[in-house]
């Protein structure tokens, strides 16, 4: 049941008096910068928050670390931290809840701004219903149930219309597609892509990937990794669906399509239900023009990525068109726009009729691609964004080329970085290879940008529509503001080059420079290490301490301990088997361990043991890496426990014992004195190593977030991502990509030449 209204004086058009606000979206770009005005510049009004808890942080915290935010900045400095409480306590009211389950409301509210909703273009199907829509249903069933009838305010947006040419008037949309089937029908689509992702077939594909790219790292490596790609193909699919179903609906994407359905459910029920509505569309939101302050932002909004990308050099071309309007909005003048829809006066003696108003640039004071990209070109060119290792990026000029051939250029480029990734991937992993894949990896991240960019901002970017504003200007010519008043939204007074170049560029490129000159992970600085007990530096054998293999060590065993005329056939034997050898150690580091040592079956231990202490232990140890020793003196020097662990014997290891506190190896069966081949226990490598390193920590007391790791191979990152500090030390292809990913440290440890006498014993060099 509807309150009882008192008639009153009409107040001026911009004043909210003593209202009631209920506002939805509170801690969301728009929701923030509506709050800010409405604590600054409408003193008498009280505000009610929908607000969820998150985690341990409930409602009311949260609200209070937003109030916390840059954008009350001025207004908490104005006012005082007394007042700030006071605000706290008495105007504004926590309604603890999200859109998902609004609870009960008060009956005395004038206003409702709902202007929370998910701005993502390609969301799952699912989740953009849920938000957009589902969130609105919420919403308007719970004012129903609270008898209250206040004035909503729907935030849409301009692109809500759909796909099309021409004016779009400030009008009810003509659409008579039937939402709640459609909501239904979203709902359900998680269910089957769910099942779908289960199915046999699709799981066998799944696992086969992963085992080829994860393979050894371990099983459960592998079974992590095929569990991650089934729900990325969840999403994948159901991102699919939202963009498939709004395109033959007529929409550009999901988004616009729930916000539709969304101005639907919020006409049917409760405009059509003799209530109060007026739908608010706003263009492209960006950076403040003067309120809170020139260039307030939080986070990057829709154009923001494209001038970004085109800054960094990104963006050699796009697949624009040159006289389409970009039809951006600062976003207090959408704001200022809101609040004076808002407290527009209730009309007398007529029924209620929905009101529906564009908060659009292009009608009045149109902004060009072109015009746009003259604007990124002058700026970037007098303001370079910095590169890493080149000094300054230089930004391209765009002649338009058409969609056709930007496509075309584009999936030639693509094709060119796959096959030069994939001949790179055969080489020998070397500095300078490394060096090379890290580049082609930055390409084709890159390449998978512009692509995205040119899927999601092409009907942004290629629109023929121009939204009438003949609400927006009648509403504006209605208020009486002053010169320099900052409640205003007139967009011909907007100078695009000055809010382009002096406000909205200089406010989103600030934090990107910042993160723009940071260090990669091969270059960063190495600092001291901290001196403590509580922590463990574990270090791998073959190809982070020693420049060598098992296969080499092997071959150095028979060449310094048996006849001459054994080596020949011993070679041609090797060489016989390495096809199956290399087939193993793609598949799995241990099945090659098992297989490779069993060429020691039969020799006799006494001869090994003789060998190694021989010609075999100087061979080594001028295998060692100068680096990786001064590393490990300086870990020890700063009371950190040294481990060396591998998968090979510990007869093979020997010589180096005295550089380490602790060296974990493996041992060979033996039967009389002789080897078997056959291993006394697994190889300690991949997830068994890590399975060791949790157990060893935790029986001696080593904090593994503080501790050291050292790694050369792919096999090795499941145990590294146990530790604080991982490096990949000379790694092979995979791994070098995973640590640049994870910005670890990463080593080129150079081979050389020592003395016996210089890696040991305990204790020497420190």
């Amino acid at each position: 049941m509807a309150r009882a209204k008192v008639q009153t004086a009409t107040p001026p058009a911009s004043s909210l008096g003593s209202s009631h606000i209920f506002l939805t979206g509170g801690t969301g770009f728009v929701g923030q910068a509506i709050l800010e005005r409405l604590l600054s510049s409408h003193p008498d009004t009280t505000v009610s928050l929908l607000i969820r808890s998150k985690g341990s942080t409930s409602a009311t915290d949260r609200l209070r670390t937003l109030l916390r935010k840059p954008v009350f900045r001025l207004w908490r400095e104005r006012v005082g931290d007394d007042e700030v409480e006071r605000v706290m306590s008495e105007r504004l009211r926590v309604v603890e809840g999200d859109l998902g389950s609004v609870p009960a409301l008060a009956a005395d509210l004038d206003i409702v701004i709902h202007s929370a909703s998910s701005v993502s273009f390609d969301p799952p199907i699912d989740q953009a219903f849920e938000t957009n829509l589902g969130g609105a249903v919420a919403l308007y069933t719970a004012l129903t149930e609270s008898g209250a009838d206040p004035h909503v305010v729907h935030v849409s947006t301009a692109y809500v219309g759909g796909i099309r040419k021409g004016i779009v008037p400030e009008a009810r949309l003509a659409h008579s597609v039937d939402w709640r089937s459609e909501f239904e029908a979203a709902r359900d689509a998680r269910v089957r892509v769910e099942m779908a992702s289960r199915q046999p077939e699709t799981l066998r594909r799944l696992l086969e990937g992963a085992r080829v790219e994860h393979g050894k790292e371990g099983p459960q490596a592998v079974a992590k990794a095929a569990e991650a790609a089934r729900v990325e193909w969840v999403r994948s699919r159901l991102v699919d669906y939202g963009r498939t179903r709004a395109e033959s609906l007529g929409w550009t994407d999901v988004y616009t399509l729930t916000k539709a359905f969304g101005e639907r459910a919020a006409e049917e029920m409760w405009g059509d239900a003799g209530h109060r509505l007026s739908v608010v569309r706003p263009a492209i939101i960006e950076s403040a023009l003067k309120h809170p302050f020139p260039g307030w932002i939080d986070g990057f909004k829709v154009a923001d990525p494209l001038i970004l990308a085109y800054g960094r050099g990104l963006l050699p071309e796009f697949p624009g068109l040159p006289d389409s309007v970009l039809d951006v909005i600062p976003v207090d003048f959408v704001v200022n726009a809101i609040l004076a829809i808002a407290a527009r006066p209730e009309p007398v003696d007529q029924a209620p009729v929905a009101k529906y108003v564009h908060v659009s640039s292009g009608a009045s004071n149109p902004l060009p691609i072109h015009r746009m990209l003259q604007n990124m070109n002058e700026f970037f060119t007098a303001n370079p964004m910095p590169h890493a290792s080149q000094g300054h990026v230089r930004v391209p000029t765009w002649s338009f080329p058409g969609d056709r051939k930007v496509e075309r250029a584009l999936r030639h480029q693509e094709r060119w970085n796959d096959r030069r990734e994939q001949l790179l991937e055969r080489f020998p992993s070397t500095e300078r290879t490394r060096a090379q894949i890290a580049k082609v990896t930055t390409r084709r991240s890159d390449l998978e940008s512009l692509r995205n960019f040119a899927e999601l901002y092409r009907a942004y970017v290629q629109t023929e529509i121009i939204f009438d504003d003949r609400q927006l200007r009648a509403l504006g010519d209605s208020l009486s503001l002053a010169v320099g008043d900052d409640t205003g939204f007139d967009v011909t007074t907007i100078d695009w080059e000055d809010y382009l170049q002096r406000v909205h560029f200089p406010a989103i490129t600030t934090l990107t420079r910042a993160f723009a000159v940071r260090p990669v992970a091969s270059e960063k600085v190495q600092k001291a290490l901290p001196v403590r007990t509580d922590v463990v530096a574990v270090f791998d054998l073959e190809g982070t301490v020693v420049d060598s293999n098992i296969v080499e060590q092997y071959l150095w065993v028979r060449s310094a301990g048996f006849r001459k005329a054994a080596w020949p056939g011993e070679v041609v034997s090797l060489l016989g088997s390495l096809p199956g050898y290399l087939s193993a150690e793609r598949r799995d580091r241990g099945e090659f361990i098992r297989v490779f040592l069993r060429r020691y079956s039969g020799m006799p231990v006494a001869r090994l043991e003789s060998v190694v202490s021989g010609g075999y232990r100087e061979t080594l140890l001028r295998h060692t890496m100068p680096a990786a020793i001064a590393r490990i003196k300086e870990h020890r020097a700063a009371g950190h426990r040294t481990v060396l662990v591998t998968g090979s014997i510990g007869t093979l290891v020997a010589p180096l014992a005295d550089l380490f506190d602790e060296v974990i190896a493996g041992s060979m069966h033996e039967r009389d004195g002789v080897l078997t081949g056959y291993l006394a226990q697994p190889p300690l490598v991949d997830e068994a190593r890590a399975a060791w390193l949790l157990r060893y920590a935790e029986t001696n007391g080593f904090d593994l977030s503080q501790s050291y790791g050292y790694g050369d191979s792919h096999a090795d990152l499941v145990w590294l991502e146990l530790l604080g500090n991982p490096s990949a030390v000379n790694p092979d292809t995979n791994l070098s990509r995973e640590a640049q990913r994870r910005r670890w440290s990463i080593h080129n440890w150079k081979r050389g030449s020592h003395p016996v006498d210089s890696v040991g014993p305990k204790g020497a060099g420190e």
